[in-house]
């Protein structure tokens, strides 16, 4: 069955970093979007960033650009998602997600299938 496992979230100051990780399936992980997205209390789940692992371009959120960013290591199906100068509005549980079909707008949760359990970011 299809898993993503993400890992790396913690609690920061203002200004630091976290990376995070997203293990997925290998059959659904080659040539797909793996979309980052993250959730706080009462908010609705926000496209973080995206990229699709046949090396195509990744996308960010206007909030994040310049300050996230994705990167993957093919050999262990991985992508993650380096986050630097984080703010308190990061705060959040990020999940990663992907789906067998084709993503039209990767920014859109209900387009995605497969959803890992989420990781916890908090700054301070």
């Amino acid at each position: 069955h299809v898993q993503l496992v993400e890992s790396g979230g913690g609690s920061v100051q203002a200004g630091g970093s976290l990376r995070l990780s997203c293990a997925v399936s290998k059959y659904v992980y080659t040539s797909n979007c793996i979309g980052w997205f993250r959730q706080s209390p009462g908010k609705e789940r926000e496209g973080v960033a995206a990229i699709n692992t046949d090396g195509g371009r990744p996308a960010y959120a206007n909030s994040v650009k310049g300050r996230f960013t994705l990167s993957q290591d093919n050999a262990k199906n991985t992508v993650f998602l380096q986050m630097d100068n984080l703010k308190t509005e990061d705060t959040g549980t990020y999940y990663c997600a992907t789906s067998r079909r084709y993503i039209f707008n990767w920014n859109r949760a209900s387009e995605y299938e497969y959803w890992g359990q989420g990781t916890q970011v908090t700054v301070s």
